[in-house]
């Protein structure tokens, strides 16, 4: 049984051919815009965190490749060890000279070395002291002064020299991309900007726009732009920055893959965790199980829709749920929608779960807060089993609230009609009350066959033994 998502694999012939989202699409009109635009640009992929994009940007990478396009891959997040953005992405330029046209970057590299040199007294010394080990020269060097005027002179002369070489650079960096990528853009793909160190990510943006801002390079940005506005908010120190507008001085073209079939990318994971070894086992082939994978699915896509829920939330989620079922011996009830709530709250509302745990939540209070969770009646969802999974799920806690505060009660008689009310407040519209009130004092649902929510708490808590069987 899996227990962890490993990376996916990406075949060389057919990059897309294991990507259970249907990306491939969005991958060839990327391809389709920057073969059109071939000139040079930045496009910005913009996607939350965990929604996939880095496995896109390398299935796309590959394609790409395919079309013969020269592409690079650089993880910003990755290489922020490094103090220099410049250097990091002139480097990253070698890997795709072959060695007949070693030259060709050598030339590039004289230029860049103009732009990039800033040689202080406090470096020469230490190099002095490091190679040298003569600290009379290195004292020289410290103790060396110039007048005001020849200290402006010479700052001068580098700001000239630097734009003089910024313009030699830029020239040089067009010629080498011409002798270097057969005739197409080269796509160089940015991944991770948003998570690297705040100065760090604004230094290659502005490395971007004022290096290498020339004709044959397509600049892809694999970026979530909220997180990288509060990167770039982060880096200026104040939160009256507009970053949108900072961020349309780099980015020319904003791209956002459409969201995916949740429902899909779910069924995907139970086969990906080997879901069925589970609820399709012979033990389990009991009319009341039988349904029980169809269950838990409905419910993790309603959560998960509701929620908009990222693909590595779901994957958290499902992951977690397919190791908490291993705990399970293979003839037991689950109560798998109440058991799919429950994980979600352990790993999307925290607090609200462990205040379930400790029977802190007053019924209203647990209703209330169950509430925030369920999404509202609407057309994307059926009302029959959002009322049939509240109701069980209040149920199950109130039992559970009931061991510590014996006279509580959620459903009580009025004593002039004789008719059930409800003693707390529906999470639902009033024309609904009458459906809810009977789906909380059905019989069944009050027993649930002796299984109590502590079972359940202990088991997604892993604090019961795996099984074997």
């Amino acid at each position: 049984m899996n227990i962890k998502h490993q990376e996916i694999e990406i075949p060389p012939n057919n990059p897309f051919k294991n990507c259970k989202l249907g990306r491939r699409k969005y991958g060839e009109l990327l391809t389709d815009i920057v073969e059109t635009y071939s000139d040079g640009f930045v496009i910005s992929i913009d996607n939350q965190w965990g929604s996939g994009k880095t496995t896109f940007v390398k299935m796309w990478k590959q394609h790409l490749e395919n079309e013969e396009f020269k592409t690079l891959y650089f993880n910003a997040w990755v290489n922020d060890f490094d103090g220099s953005p410049l250097i990091a992405i002139l480097s990253e330029l070698r890997t795709i000279v072959s060695n007949k046209k070693v030259k060709t970057f050598d030339d590039l590299l004289s230029k860049g070395a103009i732009i990039t040199k800033n040689v202080l007294p406090g470096i020469a010394k230490a190099i002095a002291k490091k190679y040298i080990d003569m600290d009379a020269v290195s004292d020289a060097i410290e103790e060396a002064t110039k007048s005001a005027a020849e200290i402006l002179k010479d700052d001068i002369d580098e700001y000239l020299n630097k734009k003089n070489g910024l313009i030699d650079f830029k020239v040089e960096l067009a010629d080498f991309i011409q002798k270097n990528t057969n005739g197409k853009p080269l796509i160089f793909i940015v991944d991770e900007l948003d998570r690297c160190r705040p100065n760090y990510a604004v230094e290659i943006l502005e490395n971007i726009k004022h290096f290498f801002s020339v004709k044959g390079i397509v600049f892809v940005l694999s970026i979530d732009k909220a997180q990288l506005g509060n990167a770039i908010k982060g880096f200026y120190g104040s939160d009256l920055i507009d970053s949108n507008e900072y961020l349309r001085r780099f980015i020319d073209i904003e791209y956002h893959i459409p969201e995916p079939d949740r429902d899909m990318f779910t069924r995907y994971l139970c086969d990906y965790y080997e879901f069925d070894e589970f609820f399709n086992a012979n033990e389990r082939k009991h009319r009341d199980l039988a349904d029980d994978k169809n269950r838990f699915l409905d419910i993790a896509n309603i959560l998960f829709e509701s929620h908009n829920s990222s693909l590595r939330q779901q994957e958290k989620i499902v992951s977690h749920a397919r190791v908490t079922l291993n705990t399970f011996p293979k003839t037991n009830y689950i109560f798998p929608d109440v058991f799919v709530v429950l994980i979600f709250l352990r790993d999307m509302y925290k607090d609200f779960y462990w205040e379930i745990r400790n029977r802190k939540l007053t019924p209203q209070q647990f209703v209330d807060k169950l509430q925030g969770v369920l999404p509202p009646i609407s057309d994307n969802f059926n009302i029959s089993s959002l009322i049939y999974l509240a109701a069980r799920i209040i149920n199950f806690y109130h039992t559970y609230y009931q061991e510590v505060n014996y006279s509580s009660k959620i459903i009580d008689r009025d004593e002039k009609t004789g008719e059930k009310i409800l003693l707390i407040t529906s999470l639902f519209p009033a024309s609904y009350d009458k459906a809810f009130l009977e789906a909380l004092d059905q019989p069944a649902f009050r027993s649930e066959n002796g299984v109590r929510i502590s079972y359940l708490l202990n088991k997604i808590d892993l604090l019961e033994n795996f099984l074997d069987t």
